[in-house]
C-alpha cells in the first residue's frame, strides 16, 4: 500500500494527507486552481470569440435571405465590429470579402455592404 504523506495544497494552502503525486486538498480546491490559471490566459481568446459571434449573429439578422445591401451605419448601431472576421476571400475580379464564418460582407458603394453566405462547392 503506497505511502500517505503530508502535504500544502496548491490552491488554499491547506495541509492533506494523500498520495506522493496529489497537489490539492479536494476536487474543489483542484477546480479552483486550474479555473483560476486558465481564465487569465484565456480571457484574450474569450473576448475574441465574443465579438465574432455578434458579428456573426448581426450579419445573420441583416442577412435571412442569403444576400442583402445594408449601410455601413446600420451594422454600426447594431455593433458590428468590423476589426474582427476570420477570413478574407478575393474572387476572380478582385473584390474582397470578409467571413465571420459562413457570414460574408464586402464595401460596394457609398458606404453600402453587400451581404452573402459563403457558398460550399
Amino acid at each position: 500500500m503506497p505511502e500517505s504523506i503530508e502535504k500544502l495544497c496548491l490552491n488554499c494552502g491547506n495541509t492533506f494527507r494523500g498520495r506522493g503525486d496529489k497537489k490539492y486538498c479536494s476536487d474543489q480546491c483542484r477546480s479552483t486552481h486550474h479555473n483560476k490559471l486558465n481564465s487569465y490566459r484565456a480571457n484574450p481568446v474569450r473576448t475574441v470569440n465574443n465579438i465574432l459571434r455578434k458579428n456573426r449573429r448581426i450579419l445573420c439578422k441583416l442577412n435571412p435571405g442569403g444576400k442583402a445591401k445594408v449601410h455601413h451605419e446600420r451594422l454600426r448601431a447594431e455593433g458590428f465590429n468590423f476589426s474582427y472576421h476570420t477570413s478574407t476571400f478575393v474572387n476572380q475580379s478582385g473584390a474582397q470579402y470578409h467571413f465571420c464564418y459562413e457570414q460574408g460582407y464586402r464595401l460596394i458603394e457609398n458606404d453600402y455592404y453587400l451581404l452573402v453566405i459563403k457558398q460550399e462547392h
